[in-house]
């Protein structure tokens, strides 16, 4: 998961607790909680703790793995492709586009 979004939260508790063969119920009372908790988790209306979402990833047999990664907006693929041209072909690029903008109109 990239982000914390409470959908993608939602279908692990749901798909983990299924896999493992247990209801709402039965998950609820391995992690110390409510059937009704555990049902908010599921549709997304409520979000565990990031402790009891290993909590309740444990209760169904799995654990949980998080990796940090430094948020970049460099589109990298972009740079290769650039790297990887001669440099006749980027001038080519860099003309091309000028011409685009020379002719290109504002849309009102």
């Amino acid at each position: 998961m990239t982000s914390s979004s409470p959908h993608r939260i939602a279908d692990l508790i749901r798909s983990a607790r299924r896999e493992a063969g247990l209801s709402q119920s039965e998950l609820a009372k391995r992690v110390g909680s409510k059937q009704s908790v555990v049902s908010r988790w599921e549709t997304g209306a409520d979000e565990p703790r990031l402790s009891t979402l290993v909590r309740v990833l444990g209760a169904c047999g799995l654990s949980l793995s998080l990796m940090v990664e430094e948020q970049d907006s460099v589109d990298r693929s972009q740079i290769r492709q650039q790297l990887a041209q001669t440099p006749d072909q980027r001038l080519a690029s860099v003309v091309n586009l000028s011409r685009l903008r020379a002719t290109a109109r504002r849309v009102e």
